[in-house]
């Protein structure tokens, strides 16, 4: 049975499932989906057409599902679709999408999204994302699976951040972030390898000892990147990983931190 508190403001026509837990001065859209254990605190707002997925946990003063901030906006109906698992802290915001954009803001299974984060439209997160502290994800991102944001750092519009790269507190993302790297600075540049992601995640050493070889002949050789890539492509055969970071650098709309 649902404990949902009698200050709670729930739309009736919200679809809620039987277990979750409202607390005091929520307030749930008409548009708003909450699968089984989903809990939300105290003074959330979930609008739009918002779907959160069980065992989601929605802490205080976050809002959800509100209108995106663009200006070209003009309440057509888009989405955010959130998974299971979730944990996104105090004062958090994520809009739905934009029907320029795919009209679907989406963030994927078991994230941590931390205090006073905001997560612009159409952004896709991954998941096992960590985003720390007041981090600004502007419209338009793709963060991908395991990776890890610092707190008070910034991601542009269109710029990716690469599974399992780790991007340091402050830092301002404006070129993507490549798979399994550590980014760091102002404007973010390379500073190295994630080792400690890649070895959490289970990495074998043949795994890591190839990443590493990858990474020098992407970035610390004095190849040009076609030919880097090339060279890659010939010593490191049939190791997915070096396979996934190869094919996220060749697809780069907005240039690599290097």
């Amino acid at each position: 049975m649902a404990r949902v508190h009698p200050s709670a403001v729930i739309d009736p026509a919200a679809k809620i499932a039987n277990d979750v837990d409202i607390g005091p001065f929520v307030v749930i859209g008409p548009d708003v989906e909450l699968a089984p254990g989903v809990e939300v605190r105290s003074h959330a707002i979930i609008t739009g057409l918002t779907k959160v997925g069980e065992k989601t946990k929605v802490f205080s003063n976050t809002i959800l599902g509100e209108q995106p901030q663009d200006k070209s906006f003009s309440g057509q109906e888009t989405q955010l679709i959130i998974g299971q698992s979730n944990v996104i802290r105090e004062n958090v915001v994520i809009h739905v999408g934009t029907p320029a954009g795919g009209g679907c803001t989406r963030v994927g299974d078991d994230n941590f999204i931390m205090n006073g984060a905001h997560v612009g439209h159409d952004t896709q997160i991954g998941s096992h994302v960590i985003v720390a502290s007041q981090t600004a994800i502007a419209g338009h991102v793709v963060i991908e699976d395991y990776a890890v944001l610092g707190a008070f750092c910034g991601v542009h519009q269109f710029a990716r951040v690469g599974e399992s790269a780790m991007v340091a507190g402050m830092a301002g993302v404006t070129k993507d972030a490549p798979p399994f790297s550590l980014v760091s600075g102002h404007r973010a540049r390379l500073s190295g390898i994630n080792s400690v992601g890649i070895r959490r995640r289970g990495f074998s050493p043949k795994s890591r000892k190839a990443i590493k070889r990858a990474f020098h002949l992407l970035f610390n050789s004095k190849l040009r990147l076609k030919p880097a890539i090339a060279r890659v492509r010939e010593e490191l055969q049939g190791v997915s990983e070096v396979a996934r970071l190869i094919d996220f650098i060749e697809n780069s709309q907005r240039g690599i931190s290097r």
